[in-house]
């Protein structure tokens, strides 16, 4: 073991860390990561468009959803509440994915293509993303640690509220934009947000999914 003095030595402070492949920067405005992430899908959609006549349609979806789509819902869940400016730039990313996809043109409406695809809008992606984990909370599944912040409404009052009904969680008061980012605050407003349908105990994972993505499609 080294005997030079700790205090000796100095911590050098890191604007940008990458952290599970995640690029996260000093005020967590996700800037670096959705840079990075569009320069790395729109890579792999220019090398696939040098080979796209030699695949068949089947081929170009697979490769497609290989090289972008999972890119794009990979952690997804930390974009929740980033400037419109910045998941605006991701929507370009997967609408160019669904018109290299689909042979669409640039001056066709995304929407319906989007749609023909089955594939959520990227906003609508991260809020499936996250209704799906605090459902998961909701039923055991998710870690605990994120299971201790998806709290009934109703354990924190004396009285029997209709919230305790309506399976609606306690939303933590914050006094920052990063605390309401947080999935403390961030997945309970999704969850409350959703109809009492889907908010039933009784309705499995499959069928809430499937009810959320059809839902999310008319947002």
């Amino acid at each position: 073991m080294s005997d030079d003095n700790v205090e000796d030595h100095s911590v050098l402070f890191s604007i940008v860390v990458n952290n599970l492949g995640v690029l996260l920067d000093s005020q967590l405005t996700m800037t670096n990561q959705i840079t990075a992430l569009s320069r790395s899908c729109f890579f792999h959609l220019r090398r696939l468009k040098s080979i796209k006549q030699s695949l068949t349609p089947e081929a170009i979806r697979t490769l497609v959803q290989a090289f972008v789509s999972s890119r794009l819902d990979s952690c997804n869940s930390l974009l929740a509440g980033v400037s419109n400016q910045l998941l605006d730039k991701l929507q370009r990313i997967q609408n160019a994915a669904a018109r290299f996809v689909t042979g669409a043109r640039r001056s066709e409406h995304i929407t319906p293509v989007l749609r023909d695809l089955h594939w959520l809008p990227v906003r609508q992606r991260i809020m499936f993303k996250t209704a799906v984990l605090v459902y998961k909370c909701q039923h055991g599944t998710a870690p605990q640690y994120l299971q201790a912040y998806c709290e009934p409404m109703s354990a924190r009052s004396s009285r029997r509220l209709r919230s305790a009904s309506s399976s609606l969680l306690a939303v933590p008061r914050t006094r920052t934009n990063y605390g309401d980012r947080g999935f403390a605050v961030h997945g309970p407003r999704v969850w409350n947000s959703l109809p009492d349908e889907l908010r039933s105990p009784d309705i499995t994972l499959t069928t809430f999914r499937n009810k959320l993505k059809t839902l999310l499609f008319n947002v």
